[in-house]
């Protein structure tokens, strides 16, 4: 179900399985908060009646909502509140319990999604043993993208100049998602999907993240962001989602 509060919609999880598979969508309410906007062709993404449950238990659901080129949308929650459990199922890595998932419009399949969005999840994704140009320089070619100066230029403005060979499991958890954030951006992909972006990071590097982000939406990409509410959304056009704990997390 989903209950106002302050003029923000928090979604909640639901006590049965049944209540998931059954539900029905308001669509009534359209706030600047209110990440459920009517669907359009331009959406990069977007979720209708999205449930995700395990073990019988409901994680989160029915979301209903969509991220166009030039929006962020910031999910809110605390720990164990399903945002991670979201982004999975976004990038095609879990399965809905029900509901669907659009990409520009289009049924969901992991070559599209791949073509159009980058995703940062917890695991960062870039290999120990590699060093932090060899990561970069493979993210880059994987996709087709940047010559040799161009990477040098991320590792400038990440704040890993002087780390180019050093391995990445010699970085500390910061550099390591500095590093993550420098190789998002050798894919060039339209749509981040960002799971706690800022996490580990100083203050430096949160206003670094806030920048990449302004920078990336106004060139009409778009971003889904999730956080636990401890930082400053970025100066771009954003929406709020909050997913909050229901008793089936107690």
């Amino acid at each position: 179900m989903s209950l106002l509060c302050n003029n923000r919609l928090i979604f909640t999880g639901l006590k049965r399985l049944s209540d998931c598979k059954n539900a029905k969508i308001e669509r009534q309410l359209q706030s600047i908060d209110d990440p459920r906007m009517p669907f359009s062709q331009t959406a990069l993404i977007e979720a209708d009646a999205l449930c995700f449950s395990r073990n019988e238990l409901p994680i989160f659901g029915p979301l209903t909502f969509q991220v166009g080129g030039g929006e962020t949308l910031m999910l809110k929650g605390e720990n164990g509140s399903g945002k991670t459990t979201l982004l999975r199922v976004l990038a095609g890595l879990l399965t809905p319990e029900s509901g669907t998932v659009r990409i520009q419009g289009q049924p969901f399949n992991r070559d599209r999604f791949v073509q159009l969005a980058a995703y940062i999840g917890h695991r960062l994704g870039h290999k120990a043993e590699l060093t932090v140009l060899q990561n970069l320089r493979f993210s880059a070619q994987l996709h087709g993208r940047h010559a040799e100066s161009d990477l040098q230029a991320l590792i400038d403005e990440c704040g890993l100049a002087g780390y180019e060979d050093t391995t990445a499991g010699k970085l500390s958890a910061g550099q390591n998602k500095r590093l993550a954030l420098a190789r998002l951006q050798a894919q060039g992909r339209q749509l981040w999907l960002l799971d706690e972006p800022y996490a580990n990071l100083d203050l430096a590097g949160i206003d670094w993240v806030n920048r990449l982000v302004q920078r990336h939406i106004a060139k009409g990409g778009g971003a889904l962001i999730s956080t636990h509410g401890a930082y400053a959304a970025p100066e771009v056009p954003v929406r709020q989602m909050e997913i909050s704990r229901s008793q089936a997390h107690a």
